[in-house]
């Protein structure tokens, strides 16, 4: 039956080629192109440059916007802020933990709403990026050589007793916050902010933002749906819980969010190919195997093609997705194919001129060159293989499932 398919296939194609020709080249010139259906209101592209902290930027991002959909005007909040509350707690798990919890400089979204909670926020302007070695942008290099050392010399070290200063703080502790203080900032006690003096808890309530609003969801098949579960990941260092739904219910609750005016903080995998192409604007998963359509219909070309074409051909223009399942999900998971990359901030849905779908994603890559200045397409297709988690406000989620899950 597959082979008189591909026979009908191939003479329906035969039978129309010169016909198909000029339309097939205008396809070829004329990319990718976008048509958008939503788009919510974000603040601009930052920059992490040289360091691990897209978990950091792509969460303020996801504040940023709140702030925006809440009508309190555009903020524009410190990710070093958060980055160096995040990196001194990290470094006190992985000495109390004897180094099972591992240092670096990743996190995770619940780090920043972590943050917020217990630390509060402040604004960019009293701790910018780069300000303590001349520069604008992020370069946690030498940081990391530093402090990387220290940490893993006290927790794995042979040190029976760990020594501490009069007032009971550990020595090492104290010793690794000065040196995250000459790379990153001195953590302001108080501050003024537009006529306003604060300090970083009072700014932080001043904002509005409720950080028992904000969950995260996953789908994953090793734990039970509807509960919640600790994804297990390295930069998951707090042991945040997610709750766990199946992967066409995460799907709908990502468009729910969007139609409703809610952004979604996007953690994901970007190893796969399909990625790549982010950089021109778009990152997709394209089908390797020949879809089920009818022969004559605008997917039938791509029949008989081998995998390593159709990735070629998905680098010129739009090609058939590949809709995963939830056992192929799972798999990618727990083969490491799937891992714990990079975090985004989603704020639109598009199509593509083959119909495709997509979501528009906020790098924190800078604007790099490309048509839309740091942001990029990312097929729905691609969301549903690769997510991680995500972070949403709690109304942002369907009726039907929030009641599933037992969220008020």
């Amino acid at each position: 039956m597959k082979k008189l398919f591909a026979i009908l296939g191939a003479i329906a194609i035969c039978a129309t080629v010169s016909a198909k020709k000029p339309e097939k080249k205008k396809t070829e010139d004329e990319g990718y192109k976008f048509d958008t259906v939503k788009v919510i209101p974000i603040t601009s592209v930052k920059n992490q440059n040289n360091a691990g902290t897209c978990w950091s930027y792509s969460g303020i991002a996801f504040l940023e916007a709140e702030l925006l959909r809440m009508g309190k005007g555009e903020y524009d909040l410190s990710e070093m802020y958060v980055v160096e509350k995040t990196y001194n707690d990290r470094a006190a798990a992985a000495v109390r933990t004897h180094g099972d919890v591992s240092f670096s400089q990743g996190g995770a979204f619940n780090d920043v709403i972590y943050c917020l909670r217990n630390y509060g926020m402040v604004p960019d302007e009293v701790m910018p990026a780069g300000a303590m070695y001349g520069d604008t942008l992020s370069n946690h290099t030498e940081l990391s050589a530093l402090t990387d050392v220290m940490v893993e010399a006290v927790a794995k070290g042979k040190l029976k007793k760990l020594q501490s200063s009069p007032d009971g703080q550990p020595l090492w502790q104290k010793a690794i916050a000065a040196v995250h203080e000459i790379y990153l900032g001195k953590l302001p006690e108080k501050f003024t902010y537009k006529g306003a003096q604060y300090t970083p808890k009072s700014f932080g309530e001043s904002l509005g933002l409720n950080p028992d609003d904000y969950v995260s969801i996953t789908s994953f098949t090793h734990h039970p749906f509807y509960q919640q579960f600790v994804i297990e990941i390295q930069d998951n260092w707090r042991w945040g819980q997610s709750y766990n739904v199946p992967i066409d219910e995460f799907m709908d609750i990502f468009d729910y969010a969007i139609d409703n005016g809610y952004t979604v903080a996007w953690g994901s995998d970007v190893s796969e190919t399909g990625f790549r192409y982010s950089r021109q604007g778009f990152a997709v998963l394209p089908a390797t195997e020949a879809p089920k359509s009818g022969v004559g219909s605008d997917q039938a070309k791509w029949s008989g093609m081998k995998a390593g074409e159709i990735a070629d051909e998905a680098a010129k223009h739009p090609t058939p997705q590949r809709w995963v399942t939830q056992e192929e999900r799972q798999q990618a998971y727990d083969n490491w194919e799937t891992t714990d990359d990079h975090g985004m901030l989603i704020y639109g849905k598009a199509k593509d001129q083959m119909g495709n779908e997509y979501y528009m994603v906020k790098n924190s890559w800078g604007k790099y060159n490309g048509d839309f200045g740091g942001n990029f397409f990312c097929s729905k297709a691609f969301v549903r293989y690769k997510t991680i988690n995500i972070v949403v406000h709690k109304d942002a989620i369907p009726a039907n499932i929030k009641s599933k899950l037992g969220i008020n």
